[in-house]
C-alpha cells in the first residue's frame, strides 16, 4: 500500500515516487510468478508494463482529484484504490493550502541549526555561512550539478531526517553521510533548512517592500529598490542569501545537462527565500489560497529571478555603496 500526503508540492514529484514503487512491485511480482509457476521470461513480458500502466490510471486520478474544486476544499482523506495484473495501490490525498504547508514554527532549541535564527547560528560557528548551506551546495556543485531534476526533484524524506538529525546534533559523521546520501536527499535538506528558518532569509521586515520594489515599471527605480534592499538585511542573511544566489547560477549553467533553468530555480526557491509574515497574513494580506498563487508567489519567484538575473553582486560593493546611497535620495 502506498499512502501521499499531496500538500501543495510538486505533484510530478509525487507521482514519480510513484511509479518507482510501482515498478519495483511489478518486478517483483513477476519474478516471484517466475519461480512460482516456473514461467520463461518471454512468458513474463506480457506484464512487465504493469508499473507504468498502473502509474498512469494513478497519476490521471491524483490529477483529477487536485484539480477538483470539491476535494480542495474539503479537509477530509480522498480514499482511491486501483488495481492491475495483482498490483493493488491504494492511495489517501488530502489538500493542504499553501500558507499552511509552508506555515513556519520557530523552534523553542538553540542547539541545533533548524529553526533557529540564521544570525545566532553563524555567531555560534564563527561563520559568515551556515555549515549545513556551506556543505549542501558544496556536495551539490561535486557531484549533483548534473543531475536532471536537481532541486526539484524531492529526495528520500527519511533521508532528509536523517541529514536534518546529524546537522542538529552536529555529528560527526555529517561528511560521511553527505558523501553516501543520495543527492537529491542533500538538495532537499537544504531546502527544508531554509524553509523551516523562524523567518524567511529576507526577513518579514522587509517583505513588503520587495513586493513594491519588483512591481517597479522604471528600470533604474527598481535597481536602485532592489540593491538598497539587498543593503538592509542583516549580515549573515546578506552573505548567506549571496552565497545562495551564487550557487543557483552555477546551477543553471548546467541547464543543457539539468534542466534547471534560472527561472525553474526561482520557482522552486522564490517562495521559501521570501514570504509573508504572520502579521501580515492576519491583516488580510493573503486572504485565499488562489491569491497566494496568482499574486504572491510570481511576485516571490520574480524577486529571486531578478538577483538570478542580475551581474554578479558583492558584498563589499554594497556595503561601500551604503553611504551614497543613503546621501543620494
Amino acid at each position: 500500500m502506498t499512502e501521499i500526503l499531496v500538500s501543495d508540492v510538486n505533484l510530478n514529484t509525487v507521482c514519480e515516487r510513484l511509479e518507482q514503487q510501482c515498478c519495483v512491485e511489478d518486478h517483483q511480482q513477476n519474478n516471484q510468478q517466475q519461480l512460482q509457476q516456473h514461467q520463461t521470461p518471454s512468458a513474463i513480458k506480457r506484464h512487465t508494463n504493469t508499473g507504468a500502466k498502473l502509474w498512469g490510471h494513478v497519476r490521471s486520478k491524483l490529477l483529477r482529484q487536485k484539480l477538483d474544486p470539491q476535494t480542495v476544499q474539503s479537509k477530509n482523506w480522498h480514499v482511491d484504490v486501483i488495481e492491475m495484473n495483482g498490483i493493488k495501490v491504494e492511495f489517501s490525498m488530502k489538500f493542504t493550502s499553501r500558507d499552511l504547508s509552508l506555515k513556519r514554527t520557530p523552534s523553542k532549541k538553540q542547539s541545533g541549526v533548524f529553526g533557529v535564527k540564521i544570525s545566532i547560528v553563524t555567531k555560534r560557528e564563527r561563520s559568515k555561512v551556515p555549515y549545513i548551506v556551506r556543505q549542501c551546495i558544496e556536495e551539490v556543485e561535486k557531484r549533483g550539478i548534473d543531475e536532471v531534476g536537481i532541486y526539484r526533484i524531492s529526495g528520500v524524506a527519511t533521508d532528509i531526517q536523517a541529514l536534518k538529525a546529524a546537522f542538529d546534533t552536529n555529528s560527526k559523521d555529517i561528511l560521511v553521510m553527505l558523501s553516501d546520501m543520495d543527492i537529491n536527499a542533500i538538495a532537499g535538506t537544504l531546502k527544508l533548512y531554509f524553509r523551516e528558518l523562524p523567518e524567511p532569509l529576507l526577513t518579514d521586515r522587509l517583505y513588503p517592500a520587495f513586493m513594491e520594489g519588483i512591481a517597479l515599471s522604471d528600470p533604474a527605480a527598481k535597481e536602485n529598490c532592489m540593491m538598497h534592499l539587498l543593503r538592509s538585511l542583516p549580515d549573515p542573511n546578506l552573505i548567506t542569501f549571496l552565497s545562495l544566489l551564487e550557487h543557483l547560477k552555477r546551477v543553471a549553467d548546467k541547464e543543457p545537462i539539468n534542466k534547471m533553468s534560472l527561472h525553474n530555480l526561482g520557482t522552486v526557491f522564490g517562495p521559501t527565500l521570501l514570504r509573508p509574515s504572520e502579521s501580515e497574513v492576519t491583516k488580510g494580506h493573503i486572504t485565499l489560497a488562489s491569491d497566494i498563487w496568482s499574486h504572491d508567489v510570481m511576485a516571490q519567484v520574480q524577486v529571486l529571478l531578478y538577483y538570478l538575473q542580475h551581474p554578479p553582486i558583492s558584498f563589499a560593493e554594497l556595503k561601500r555603496n551604503t553611504l551614497y546611497f543613503s546621501t543620494d535620495v
